[in-house]
């Protein structure tokens, strides 16, 4: 189900949806409303209906965008629909300040939050946010398998249970590089300068084991942040750099690939738990098909992403040598993955680190 996307609609839809915090994805009876008449989209008439509204924070043409489409159209189409998905991109509905909150009173029903926003309900998700966690996009479905320690501590998350989500799956964007106006070659020349991360301890101490210093910022605002001179630079993947334009008021990018950004995939567990069996299996089903269009993808997005700033021409991008990107991985492994060996565990830590060798 596509929404109409002017101010005025997303304006309101946003503001019934904060005042009916708690009531739930919509539901009906019959098909197209509950007026059993048969004349929805795919559902017969006496069967019930729900509705899920998806929000994100990135605009439809980064890997989690494509995803999120991708998944709105299966999912109707599999549940012959009666499940109706309303996806709202690019903050349109709910932004990195409110949709955690959204989503356990159950005004949003779905989200795809970065791992790093997280932190404050289930700090353990963090691991994702270590530095130099993988080499390369074939170690990512490995390391983070759900049956390694990494995966244990995101698909079965009990902060997570408690907040009432429930973790369908774990979408990537890709690595993250360095984006800033000064050329980023070794660690003093990050010395000095404001970075914009994500709200994650770990992103925090990374930066700041470089010299730099540590500025979280909410996705939506880094370009303005970036344009008035409030922050130096940031850290993000091609594909979220270009969608924002941040490449326009940046000179240099660092391809570092030092970090990953990956997106949980969250359910309201009331919501799931109100869908009948069937559907419960459908919508799991089709989140995980989601996860390999998604991760096929993401690689491409970004190195199409790549290609638009290069044209462009305004930002000149440095490909960190194997010397260079260990240098800066000396500074923050294993210190980093140390210090936070209480939050994350010492299991997880140990084989993370087991793998560094």
């Amino acid at each position: 189900m596509k929404h109409l996307s002017t101010h005025t609609i997303i304006g309101a839809v946003a503001l019934s949806s904060l005042v009916l915090a708690g009531c739930g994805g919509a539901r009906s009876g019959g098909a197209g409303g509950g007026d059993g008449d048969g004349d929805g989209d795919g559902a017969t008439a006496g069967q019930e209906t729900f509705s899920l509204k998806f929000s994100h924070v990135t605009t439809e043409s980064t890997p989690k965008g494509q995803a999120a489409v991708w998944f709105e159209e299966e999912l109707e189409e599999a549940s012959d629909g009666r499940i109706q998905v309303e996806v709202y991109p690019n903050s349109e509905l709910y932004g990195d300040k409110d949709e955690m909150q959204a989503i356990q009173s159950n005004s949003v029903q779905m989200l795809a939050p970065a791992s790093a926003k997280f932190t404050t309900v289930a700090p353990a998700i963090q691991v994702l946010d270590l530095p130099f966690l993988f080499d390369s996009p074939e170690d990512i479905p490995t390391v983070a398998a759900p049956d390694t320690a990494v995966g244990e501590a995101i698909f079965a998350n009990e902060q997570l249970e408690e907040n009432g989500m429930k973790v369908l799956a774990l979408w990537d964007n890709g690595f993250k590089q360095i984006h800033s106006n000064n050329k980023t070659e070794q660690p003093s020349d990050i010395e000095g300068n404001s970075y914009r991360i994500q709200p994650s301890d770990v992103l925090k101490s990374q930066i700041e084991a470089w010299g730099g210093e540590a500025t979280p910022l909410a996705f939506a605002e880094v370009y303005n942040a970036l344009q008035q001179g409030l922050i130096d630079g940031g850290e993000n993947t091609y594909s979220n750099i270009e969608s924002q334009n941040m490449h326009t008021v940046q000179e240099h990018i660092a391809e570092s690939n030092h970090g990953y950004i990956g997106y949980i995939l969250v359910v309201n567990q009331d919501f799931f738990d109100s869908l009948p069996e069937d559907l419960q299996q459908i919508l799991t089903e089709t989140a995980e098909g989601a996860s390999e269009f998604n991760r096929e993808g993401a690689t491409e997005v970004n190195e199409e992403s790549k290609r638009v700033i290069e044209e462009a021409g305004g930002t000149e991008i440095t490909v960190w040598t194997e010397e260079q990107r260990q240098a800066f991985k000396d500074l923050v492994v294993p210190s980093v993955y140390d210090e936070y060996r209480d939050v994350i565990g010492d299991e997880i830590i140990d084989e993370l680190l087991a793998n560094q060798e």
